[in-house]
């Protein structure tokens, strides 16, 4: 357990990861963690990724929320098997409001969920031109089953907490470690990001933009731990190539608690035959304001969940 939310600073925002096994608070302003304050967090509240207990949570999260005097308002994360990413191409469209119809008109189609039941949302992720020279966009579909997103808001709100924005762990995890293209991302590999804790996520992005994520199976304490993380990720790559547009994969970035056990990362290398690279672990956020005795490897995603707040 840690605690080092200091109060003698109340600027920037704070991103709270609950992960299935710890509590982890990231306050970040100008590029820097300001504050951080992490906690256990006892088992049966949370598994894969989902609210089991929006009771025993409220009580885990009212009681972090006053030892580490962490502010009222947070932006919350999300990875589990009830979030849905697809990649869709359409016609460019301009107009909001047109674009918005025609997303939701595609999603019926590439989402296996009634929309009815799923909290959508979307982002263009760049352009490109038809062979016929018509004029594409590329749209990043994102939808969570509704009923996840009630317990996790029911949980925050009993703790006294205001989330004001809920974000996918996977793109904070992108938004924390990717580098930011100097050229063109027509000349960029994807990278796939490993972000191994309580809740192992994947994702593979080009530059800074997010195209595919799932939450990982695989155990990083187990003992076949390498071979099973490599046969997961070998099969989102597959997965991830199927989509238009899909860039080649360059590397595996990893992060998260397990990325600090060398054998895993030196057997998952090998399996894979691409480069395998331990990230730092916020990246290029400067981390002098988390205490001395704390795991930086613990903040990466509540980090980027800060970071969204002006995504």
């Amino acid at each position: 357990m840690a605690f080092s939310l200091r109060k003698n600073s109340e600027r920037g925002v704070v991103g709270l990861d609950i992960d299935g096994r710890y509590l982890a608070a990231a306050q970040v302003d100008s590029g820097r963690v300001v504050r951080g304050a992490s906690l256990e967090l006892p088992a049966g509240l949370v598994r894969d990724g989902e609210v089991v207990d929006p009771d025993g949570l409220a009580d885990a999260l009212k009681s972090f929320v006053k030892e580490a005097g962490l502010p009222k308002s947070v932006r919350l994360g999300v990875s589990n098997q009830q979030i849905v990413v697809r990649v869709v191409e359409l016609p460019r469209i301009e107009d909001a409001d047109e674009r918005d119809t025609a997303v939701r008109f595609q999603a019926a189609d590439a989402i296996a969920m009634p929309l009815d039941d799923a909290v959508l949302d979307y982002q263009v992720a760049g352009y490109a031109e038809a062979l016929d020279g018509t004029a594409r966009m590329q749209v990043v579909l994102v939808a969570a089953r509704r009923t996840m997103i009630d317990a996790l808001l029911e949980a925050a709100r009993k703790a006294g907490l205001r989330p004001d924005g809920i974000d996918l762990d996977a793109f904070a995890l992108v938004r924390t470690l990717a580098k930011a293209s100097a050229g063109s991302d027509d000349d960029e590999s994807a990278r796939v990001f490993c972000h191994l804790g309580g809740v192992s996520n994947l994702a593979i992005a080009v530059g800074t933009t997010c195209f595919f994520t799932r939450p990982l199976s695989a155990v990083w304490e187990n003992e076949d731990a390498a071979s099973q993380l490599a046969d997961e990720i070998r099969l989102s790559i597959d997965f991830y190539m199927t989509q238009p547009q899909a860039k080649a994969v360059g590397e595996v970035v990893l992060s998260g608690p397990g990325s600090s056990d060398n054998d895993l990362v030196n057997s998952l290398a090998d399996q894979l035959g691409i480069p395998v690279e331990v990230a730092a672990p916020l990246g290029q956020i400067d981390s002098s304001g988390l205490g001395p005795d704390e795991d930086p490897h613990l903040y990466t995603v509540a980090a980027g969940l800060a970071l969204g707040a002006s995504a």
